[in-house]
C-alpha cells in the first residue's frame, strides 16, 4: 500500500484498535442497547472503576462514546451508532461460520 493510503486508513485502524480489547468491546455492545452510567459499566466488566474509566476515556477520545451529566452521574452514550449493527453482523457471521462445538453462543452456556 502506498504511504498516502496508509495515512488515510489510520483513523479507521485506531477505531478498530480501540475495539480490540474485550472490555471495551463489551461496553460498546452494552451501550448499543442504551445509555449507561459508569457504575453499570463497571459491574458489567467486573473491573475496578479506575480501569473502566481508562477504557472509557480511550473510547471517548476517539469519539466512539460521549458523555453527559445526569444529576451527579456521568452517563455514557454510544456516539458511533452503527457499531450496534456491526456487532450484530459479527455475531451472525460467527454463528453461521463456526459450528457450536468450536464457538459456543455468547448468550448461552458453553458446550463441552
Amino acid at each position: 500500500m502506498q504511504n498516502a493510503n496508509i495515512k488515510a486508513i489510520k483513523p479507521k485502524a485506531e477505531i478498530f484498535k480501540a475495539l480490540g480489547h474485550p472490555a471495551r468491546l463489551l461496553m460498546v455492545d452494552e451501550l448499543s442497547h442504551g445509555n449507561r452510567c459508569v457504575c453499570e459499566l463497571q459491574r458489567l466488566v467486573g473491573s475496578d472503576i479506575s480501569t473502566v474509566s481508562k477504557h472509557l476515556r480511550i473510547l471517548r477520545n476517539l469519539g466512539i462514546v460521549r458523555t453527559h451529566k445526569q444529576g451527579t452521574q456521568v452517563i455514557y452514550e454510544l456516539q458511533l451508532n452503527c457499531l450496534g449493527t456491526f456487532m450484530q453482523c459479527v455475531e451472525h457471521f460467527l454463528d453461521t461460520r463456526f459450528d457450536h462445538e468450536i464457538r459456543p453462543k455468547s448468550h448461552g452456556s458453553p458446550s463441552i
